[in-house]
């Protein structure tokens, strides 16, 4: 793979696939974690006197029509005041305006809005491909995505490389995955089995340790053998995680904040094996021994809360594994939307040593998988 700080760019006009798929609220940018993971891509490039036009997708529009709450008119602001320089919003493919206008800094309109992103379309990949005279690609939340701006205009670039966060997620994910240190512990949580499942039996084959929270660990409780009344459970997986189970790292907590519904309605602190048929599990809390293995830990995983955090009946689990992994000597990785909203609501994203941010592909990523986009851009750095 090529990466942009191995290539002179000097007076160059660079596209720059970035990940600014960022919440708006009333037209502002109400989270600009994303837009802030970008800029040292960006200054670099600004430094070498380079000029960038950034494409991004925001939220899911349909496709082939602009539509006005999902433009990117918010973003550039937002990359404006972060800045302080101008960022011209481009509306077409066909503008007269790329890298003509006085800013150095450009974005495109939403690359949703245009017929064939989803699809990988070999056209519109060939136009974006060609707009400048590099294609640089630091979108790791969207690698796992074959489409038009994350596979074929790589494909169809001169020149594709990497940009500074995507160099720097496939070093962290890649330390977490391969090059790690034991005791290895992973903590994975979140609402479904199926979601988590090849993480599980892939980080299995590596991890000394296991804990299992949120929704999953209820399907894992049934697969003991243990009463989980009204909890949200995946049946058909109760075999997988009974096998899973027999192998011997997974640790279930042992003590659960229950009630008969999701807004509360008789909460009580009991131990798992105490669970009534009318209940539901909505945390799970972390122990004296799972609070020891963090502590002990030289290489931690984290994806997913241990309960329903947001509310506040239910946040401690969550809270008190933050506030472990904060206080861990442990090289610690993090990834995925929840766990990030449980760093920047209990903790701060310093105190664990790398925050990822993608979702989709942190998961395929840390699964082993080959993601699209990464995949051709190492057949690109081959091709040199």
């Amino acid at each position: 793979m090529i990466n942009l700080t191995s290539l002179d760019i000097t007076n160059k006009n660079l596209v720059i696939r970035v990940d600014m798929n960022v919440p708006i609220k009333d037209g502002i940018v109400a989270d600009a974690s994303r837009i802030k993971a970008c800029i040292p891509t960006i200054k670099f490039a600004l430094e070498n006197n380079a000029k960038v036009l950034l494409v991004s997708h925001l939220g899911r529009p349909e496709e082939g029509n602009f539509e006005e709450k999902f433009s990117m008119k918010p973003v550039a602001e937002s990359l404006s005041n972060i800045l302080n320089e101008e960022v011209g919003l481009i509306g077409g493919l066909d503008s007269e305006d790329i890298f003509k206008s006085p800013s150095s800094i450009q974005i495109l309109e939403n690359i949703r809005f245009f017929e064939g992103e989803k699809a990988n379309d070999k056209d519109l990949g060939n136009k974006l491909a060609n707009l400048g005279d590099i294609y640089v690609f630091d979108a790791f939340g969207t690698a796992h995505r074959e489409q038009a701006s994350t596979h074929s205009a790589i494909e169809q670039s001169k020149i594709a490389c990497a940009g500074l966060l995507l160099e720097r997620e496939i070093d962290f994910l890649t330390k977490a995955l391969n090059n790690y240190q034991k005791p290895y512990l992973a903590i994975i949580g979140g609402a479904k089995v199926s979601t988590k499942l090849e993480l599980i039996k892939h980080i299995d084959n590596v991890a000394d340790n296991i804990i299992i929270g949120g929704g999953i660990a209820n399907t894992f409780i049934l697969a003991s053998g243990l009463n989980v009344g009204k909890s949200l459970v995946e049946e058909t997986l109760v075999d997988i995680a009974k096998s899973i189970l027999d192998k011997g790292k997974i640790i279930l907590p042992k003590v659960a904040i229950t009630s008969e519904s999701f807004e509360g309605k008789n909460i009580n602190k009991k131990l798992i094996s105490d669970i009534k048929d009318n209940e539901m599990i909505l945390d799970l809390y972390i122990e004296e021994e799972t609070d020891q293995l963090i502590n002990n830990a030289n290489t931690i995983l984290w994806n997913g809360p241990m309960g329903v955090f947001e509310n506040k009946a239910f946040e401690k689990g969550t809270r008190d594994l933050s506030n472990a992994i904060a206080k861990s000597k442990a090289f610690s990785l993090a990834g995925g939307g929840e766990t990030l909203s449980a760093i920047n609501k209990y903790i701060k994203p310093d105190d664990v040593s790398y925050c990822s941010t993608g979702g989709g592909a942190f998961l395929e990523f840390m699964e082993g998988k080959a993601l699209p986009a990464i995949k051709v851009l190492n057949s690109k750095g081959n091709g040199r």
